[in-house]
């Protein structure tokens, strides 16, 4: 997922500065090279990220502690949701968390979602 939002925000704003938090070294490695102009990886790059942001965009996971299969820590949840940040949540239904009334779409969908969002933001 964070592979492809970078791409695509990269796309559309090819000006906006970019920095990806992976909960993995895999994930940081696959935004880095989808565009992404800084990277860092674990619960400290999110909890220092999560202060500097404009925006915060990723999975409604990101928000909840223990989600994502363990990867998110109590203090990385806490962080992304206490951020003075705008968050563009996108619902994921998996891992325990159901999100009543949204439907299971496609990825794709969800990302163009989230670039459609920020088109209407005025910070980008």
């Amino acid at each position: 997922m964070g592979r492809q939002l970078v791409a695509s925000i990269r796309k559309e704003f090819p000006k906006a500065e970019i920095t990806a938090a992976g909960t993995n070294s895999i994930a940081t490695s696959n935004m880095l090279k989808a565009g992404a102009d800084h990277a860092a990886t674990g619960e400290n790059a999110v909890v220092v990220g999560s202060r500097k942001a404009d925006i915060i965009i990723g999975p409604v996971g990101i928000a909840i502690a223990d989600s994502m299969y363990g990867e998110i820590t109590p203090a990385m949840a806490a962080a992304v949701g206490q951020s003075d940040a705008k968050k563009l949540l996108i619902p994921m239904n998996q891992c325990n968390n159901v999100i009543v009334g949204v439907k299971n779409t496609s990825m794709s969908y969800m990302v163009e979602a989230v670039i459609e969002q920020l088109r209407n933001e005025e910070v980008i």
